[in-house]
Parts: structure tokens; sequence; C-alpha cells
């Protein structure tokens, strides 16, 4: 199984963000669409990073309730690990569990065209394991 089923399933829908827009704003999108990342997209509609509940609360813990004022680019993850739609499942379960992070945007030839998270990976997997042992349960009461 690869990324690529994760999306057939979920579908490609981005939620966005400006980079001039403020934390606060960002949190308010986060919640509303009950969400623990946004992209933040740069020239020509490319990743420029990704701005996740975790930098909203380390810029709360430096700055204090400031920190809902600054602007999206300044507390964005810039160096984001991406995936591509043919890596498979328990690559990204093991990029995600070693760098410890949630969420991975999809790129095919440079271009955003989903996001998994690490609730996908897993819902994924578990289907792949529950499909195994169906199998192997017909395997042995055909035997």
């Amino acid at each position: 199984m690869n990324v690529k089923t994760i999306l057939a399933a979920k579908g490609g829908d981005i939620i966005s963000i400006e980079p001039t827009a403020d934390l606060a704003a960002a949190a308010r999108l986060l919640s509303t669409h009950r969400i623990g990342v946004v992209v933040i997209r740069g020239a020509g509609g490319r990743l420029a990073g990704i701005l996740s509940e975790r930098d909203i609360v380390r810029a709360v813990a430096e700055q204090g309730a400031d920190a809902l004022a600054i602007s999206v680019g300044q507390a964005m993850t810039r160096k984001v690990t991406t995936c591509g739609e043919n890596d498979s499942i328990a690559d990204i379960m093991e990029r995600m569990t070693a760098g410890k992070f949630r969420h991975m945007p999809v790129l095919r030839d440079g271009e955003l065209i989903g996001l998994v998270s690490i609730g996908d990976v897993v819902k994924q997997r578990v289907e792949e394991v529950e499909h195994d042992a169906d199998a192997l349960r017909d395997y042995i009461r055909t035997a």
C-alpha cells in the first residue's frame, strides 16, 4: 500500500493560509476545520512551509499571548519533510515516527497534491493488518 491509497480515500483537500496572516487567524482556521496543520504556499503555489498546533504552542511559550499577533511566516516550519504518492505506508510511518511529526505534505513533480497525517497512516495500516488476518483465517479454514 502507498500514499496514493490514502489520498484516494480521503481526497486531496488542503487548507492553506497566507504567510502574512497572524497566528490568531491560523488558530481559528485550525479550530474551524478541526485540523492540526495548515499549509503555507509561496510563489507559484509552491509549498513554503506548514504551521502546526505545535508551532503555535511553541510561539506562545516563547512570547506569551503576544505571539498570537505575529505572522504565520515567522512561526511556520520551513524545512518540511515531504513524500510522494508512491511512497509506502510503512516508509511514511517510519519517517513520521523518527522525525516526531504528525503531518506530511504529498508532492507530485514538486506540486502539492495532498497532505497525510499520522492518523491517516495508522488507519491505513490497521486496515492492511485486518485484511491480512482475514486472509489467514480464510486460508486456515479451507486448509
